[in-house]
């Protein structure tokens, strides 16, 4: 059985989880969904990332001790899971000190042996959003250009990883796409940045200054850096440290889903030239998405347009949300996000489209007292050529991730539908009655089948109204 092992980035608990994370769980989900419908062996991965300075600033600012400040900000991010109706298979927690901090102690050890840690004292601009050391022509008036913040300036003695050693055998690999970078244009970007000259990054600060995090092997007087710690996740989900048969049989990642701000410095750099040092294969395919903008302006809690995915699940629903993201967002860049937009969508793909053509057929299916059984064959060869199509370019678009064509592709199947009802009218007694209406509960259950990964509550309800013949509205529509 062919394994599929996909890692989601883990979300940062200084904040409750936006509607930017939720986009990423779900283009996870659909491939992870997809690739079960393949008869895959899938391992779906996510997390939270709870260390480092930025954690421990937010929850002095909230009074509360950094553990039950995380505790409640984890316990937010796992109901996504029920909210978004997610199919991952594991969740890791960076405090979980049994998988996750004997891990990274195995990766720290491993990296000092092969002669990529050392020691050295560094002062720099530190940005605490980025939890990273930043440079001075990075920085736009003075300040970090996606938190809008001015850096710190630190002065310390810290452990440093041989990034710089790394360098020209991480441009070949890109070259040669022994990485498959998604999109392309992330991969001109990770060359650029490559060739430009990769510096040793910084993995550790004194545990004086960042005691909330795991010390570093040996040296009780620092904190394992927390991007070093935090990639580790991905192989300590897989009980790496004791080289568990997980590990053995899903590493590496088939695709690894994340944002395009954590993608060029760390996924596309710092943790290559990590797994390189470690001696272990390179994730085959890093997809990358975009950002969500709300009204054409950056999300931002100073400016109050944060959408939470709780409210709007609550509000709409959870397939009417996941639907929203996959095929409004494109799926490799910035989408946008208003209400309005939403809702137009939701009433004429989901309300006046989909639920409207399964109202229409089962309706139509009762009336006539039409006894069906859902089949593997389509006789009708007309509709099998269509539906074949169908499934063919939905393949090849989820294959190239483009979960916004796959859904196009659908909907194109419901327009025609729509146009065999208006053409054959079989609510109107006729020789060719009960095959037209055959013809339409074959196409409304593959429908139903090619929705499993995208609309997977949907899927289930269209199926059920088939066996049961009892239409119910699937997405009442907003006024």
């Amino acid at each position: 059985m062919k394994k599929f092992y996909i890692p989601t980035s883990i979300v940062y608990t200084n904040l409750s989880p936006h509607i930017g994370f939720a986009l990423e769980l779900i283009q996870a989900d659909v491939l992870a969904r997809y690739h079960r419908l393949l008869s895959e062996d899938v391992f779906f991965l996510t997390g939270t990332d709870e260390n480092g300075a930025k954690v421990a600033k937010a929850a002095e600012e909230a009074g509360k001790s950094p553990k039950n400040f995380v505790d409640e900000i984890v316990k937010k991010v796992k109901e996504l899971k029920e909210v978004l109706n997610l199919s991952n298979d594991d969740f890791i927690r960076t405090s979980d000190k049994k998988r996750h901090w004997s891990a990274v102690e195995k990766v720290w050890l491993k990296l000092k042996e092969n002669g990529d840690i050392y020691k050295k004292k560094y002062k720099g601009l530190y940005c605490v959003g980025c939890e990273a050391f930043v440079k001075e022509k990075d920085l736009v008036d003075g300040k970090c250009p996606i938190h809008e913040k001015n850096p710190e300036v630190i002065e310390e003695e810290n452990y440093f990883f041989r990034l710089s050693k790394y360098q020209n055998k991480l441009k070949k690999i890109i070259r040669a796409e022994k990485i498959k970078i998604i999109p392309e244009t992330r991969k001109s970007e990770l060359l650029n940045f490559i060739t430009q000259g990769l510096e040793d990054t910084s993995c550790s600060r004194s545990r004086e200054k960042l005691e909330w995090g795991i010390p570093v092997p040996g040296d009780n007087t620092q904190t394992v850096y927390v991007w070093l710690e935090a990639l580790g996740n991905y192989l300590s989900a897989l009980d790496y440290a004791t080289n568990g048969d997980k590990f053995k049989k899903f590493w590496p990642p088939d695709v690894h889903c994340i944002g395009k701000d954590i993608f060029i410095r760390f996924h596309g750099s710092l943790w290559p030239a990590m797994l390189l040092s470690l001696k272990l294969e390179l994730p085959k395919t890093i997809f990358v998405h975009g950002f969500i903008t709300v009204g054409g302006q950056k999300m931002s809690k100073s400016l109050g347009n944060v959408i939470d995915p709780f409210e709007l699940v609550k509000k709409y629903g959870t397939d009417a949300v996941r639907y929203f993201l996959l095929r409004e967002i494109p799926p490799t860049e910035d989408g946008d996000f208003t209400y309005e937009k939403f809702e137009q969508r939701y009433n004429s793909d989901l309300a006046s489209g989909l639920g409207n053509l399964v109202a229409r057929v089962i309706t139509l299916a009762k009336i006539s007292n039409f006894q069906f059984l859902i089949s593997k064959q389509i006789p009708n060869p007309k509709f099998k050529t269509i539906i074949n199509n169908t499934w063919g370019k939905y393949r090849e678009d989820l294959d190239e991730f483009k979960f916004n064509e796959a859904l196009i592709s659908i909907w194109d199947l419901i327009s025609f539908c729509d146009k065999y009802i208006e053409k054959e009218r079989p609510w109107e007694e006729s020789e060719n009655q009960k095959e037209v209406i055959s013809n339409l509960l074959l196409v409304i259950g593959e429908i139903a089948k090619l929705l499993e990964p995208f609309l997977p509550e949907t899927s289930e309800k269209i199926l059920e109204q088939i066996k049961n013949k009892k239409s119910q509205i699937l997405f009442p529509r907003i006024y």
